[in-house]
């Protein structure tokens, strides 16, 4: 099959991708799926009896959805037209710089205690003897840790929601005031004492991993990292894609993997990074690797070179914060 007016510069192969190039533009649209490509390669979809033309139509060409095709074997089937839009996705996902990877969906809510001038231990003991009353709502514990250096908070606690329409559901809501009631501090008086032992608080909410994978993360880690980002106008989704690409690059590194959150509403942050580790040597170890592996890594995880990682990540933020901390035991 060839492609006018470059026969002689075009490939095909049954089912995928011919490269004409010398062809200077290429805008093929089926329904919502796009595909452009401006310069010296673009590229052609094919399947048995169908192939895109990028020349003026002649008698035998027809459009199909918004595209000139031409049918060979006049067998015109909606299966056809689903593999080509199947078969455009990812390469225009690509194009466009979209996550790859399938988006969050569990539902969280993230919040930073700062404690008042000496009263951190009576804010800790305060969410302690409070645990109990998440456990008899039916709620799950929040999991949390506490700060060692780095931002200015306290304290973190991550609170499993699942969604807002399971999380408020008037049942759970119910179940949840009436434990509060039992308890020997009516949420009167803990908000009162919150009050009085911190001196802010910051919530945002998240979406982020399951909610086992999370639990299965923490088990039995005792020191955490985590790297939280405010993105510059419009890099929300390449941000993401970046953090990816660096858990992707860290685990071929022989680093653990960190989970991703990303803000779905509240505080300004857009996502943040979390790490769970065994301790502080866990953290700060990492295999010994030459220059030229680590670029390997970098490479397949769609960087450069593992030197531009983290020049890359500084264009796409507007500031960040590195916190880290301790197990509440």
């Amino acid at each position: 099959m060839v492609l006018d007016p470059c026969r002689e510069n075009t490939a095909m192969t049954p089912g995928g991708l011919g490269f004409n190039e010398t062809a200077r533009e290429l805008d093929f649209r089926i329904g919502r799926a796009s595909l452009q490509a401006i310069g010296s390669t673009s590229a052609l979809v094919s399947f048995a009896d169908f192939y895109v033309i990028l020349r003026p139509l002649a008698e035998q060409d027809c459009f199909f959805q918004g595209g000139p095709v031409r049918n060979y074997s006049q067998k015109t089937s909606l299966f056809l037209a689903l593999l080509m839009l199947s078969a455009l996705h990812p390469v225009t996902a690509q194009a466009a710089g979209e996550p790859q990877a399938e988006e969050p969906t569990y539902l969280y809510k993230t919040t930073f205690v700062r404690a008042a001038p000496g009263r951190l231990l009576e804010l800790i003991d305060l969410y302690k003897n409070r645990m109990a009353v998440y456990e008899a709502s039916g709620d799950e514990r929040p999991f949390w840790w506490r700060h060692t250096q780095g931002d200015q908070w306290d304290l973190m606690l991550l609170f499993p929601m699942g969604s807002y329409t399971e999380y408020y559901a008037q049942e759970k809501v119910s179940r949840r005031n009436k434990a509060a009631e039992a308890s020997p501090l009516s949420p009167g008086d803990f908000q009162k004492k919150l009050d009085a032992c911190s001196s802010w608080r910051e919530d945002v909410f998240v979406l982020g991993p399951p909610l086992e994978t999370v639990k299965k993360e923490f088990a039995g880690m005792a020191y955490f990292h985590i790297e939280i980002c405010v993105a510059l106008p419009g890099k929300q989704a390449e941000l993401y894609k970046e953090r990816e690409m660096e858990n992707a690059y860290g685990v071929a590194t022989g680093r653990p993997e960190n989970m991703i959150f990303r803000r779905d509403q509240g505080a300004v942050w857009d996502l943040y990074t979390l790490g769970c580790y065994r301790d502080l040597k866990h953290w700060a170890s990492s295999p010994e690797l030459t220059k030229e592996q680590r670029d390997l890594a970098a490479r397949k995880a769609g960087f450069n070179s593992s030197d531009e990682i983290g020049p890359y990540l500084r264009t796409l933020i507007d500031m960040h914060r590195d916190t880290m901390g301790v197990a509440i035991k």
